[in-house]
C-alpha cells in the first residue's frame, strides 16, 4: 500500500521500451496488461471490499467519504448523472446515491464482469435499482457518447489501466462542460516516518494477508507494486491538466498514503 520509491526495488525506476508497460515491477507487452489486471480482480472480486478494510485498517472508508464530500453532489431535485469508473463493487456509487438528491443517478463502468456482478448483487440488496446501472467497459475507451455525465469518479483504479493518459482524455470526453473529475488513488507519502512504516508493512504484511483471506498472495503483491509505479502527486496533477482539465488541484489524505485529485471540464 505504500507508494515510496526505493532504489533497491526490483525494476523500479526503469522505463519500459516502446510497446511495453509495467505490471507491478514486471515489464510486459502493452497488449498483455489488461488481461493480467483482469485476472487479478477476477481472483479477488468476492472479497475485494474485505481486503480493502484489512489493508487500510478501514481508512479507505474515510477516504471515499472525503471523495464524496469534495464532490458535494446536489441534494435537491436537479438531475445529476455520475459515472464511476473501475468501481465494480459499487462502493463509491452507493455512497453517492445516499448523499445525492432523488433525481441523481450513477453509471458504474468496470472492465471486470466479476466485480460488476458483486456490485449488482449489492445494489439489489440496497434497493437502488432504477438509480444505478452497471456497464462493462474499458476506462481508455468508455462505451458512452461525448458529454454524457455531470461528474466522473475513479477510486483506486486508474493505476491499473495500461495508458493513464488515454483514460484521462476519455474522462474529459464523456464529461459535460462544467463537469467534475475526481480521482482517489494511493499516492506518495509526504511524511518520512509514515513512509518508512508503510513501506515495511505493505510488502511484508499485505501479500501475506491476501493469501490468508483469498488463498493467493500474488494479486496483492501486484497491488502493492502497482502503487509504487504510480506518479507522484504533482506529476499526476500535470497529467490531468494535459488531458484538458482546468482548475486542477489535489489533497493528500493520511500524510499522502492516498490523494484526491480534482479537475474541471471548463
Amino acid at each position: 500500500m505504500v507508494p515510496r520509491m526505493n532504489a533497491d526495488a526490483k525494476n523500479e525506476g526503469t522505463a519500459p521500451e516502446n510497446g511495453e508497460t509495467h505490471f507491478g515491477f514486471r515489464t510486459v507487452r502493452e497488449n498483455e496488461k489488461a488481461g493480467l489486471v483482469h485476472n487479478v480482480f477476477e481472483q479477488v472480486a468476492g472479497r475485494y471490499d474485505l481486503m480493502n478494510d484489512l489493508m487500510s485498517g478501514g481508512l479507505h472508508r474515510a477516504w471515499k467519504q472525503a471523495m464524496i464530500d469534495w464532490l458535494n453532489p446536489p441534494r435537491g431535485e436537479r438531475p445529476f448523472h455520475l459515472i464511476d469508473v473501475a468501481g465494480g463493487t459499487g462502493d463509491i456509487a452507493f455512497r453517492f446515491l445516499e448523499r445525492a438528491g432523488p433525481n441523481a443517478q450513477v453509471t458504474v463502468c468496470d472492465i471486470n464482469s466479476h466485480m460488476l456482478g458483486v456490485g449488482q448483487t449489492r445494489a439489489e440488496a440496497k434497493a437502488f435499482e432504477g438509480r444505478v446501472e452497471f456497464a462493462c467497459g474499458d476506462a481508455e475507451t468508455l462505451p458512452f457518447p461525448d458529454r454524457s455525465f455531470d461528474a466522473y469518479t475513479i477510486a483506486f483504479g486508474i493505476r491499473n489501466v495500461t495508458h493513464v493518459d488515454r483514460a484521462l482524455k476519455d474522462a474529459f470526453r464523456v464529461l459535460k462542460p462544467g463537469g467534475r473529475f475526481l480521482c482517489l488513488e494511493f499516492s506518495h507519502v509526504a511524511v518520512p516516518l509514515i513512509d518508512a512504516v508503510y513501506d515495511k508493512y505493505s510488502f511484508a504484511a499485505i501479500p501475506a494477508m491476501g493469501k490468508w483471506v483469498t488463498g493467493d498472495a500474488a494479486p496483492y503483491q501486484y497491488l502493492v507494486e502497482s502503487i509504487r509505479r504510480f506518479p507522484p502527486q504533482e506529476d499526476f496533477k500535470r497529467m490531468i491538466a494535459q488531458a484538458g482539465f482546468g482548475n486542477v488541484s489535489y489533497r493528500n489524505l493520511t500524510g499522502g498514503v492516498a490523494a484526491l485529485h480534482s479537475g474541471w471540464r471548463l
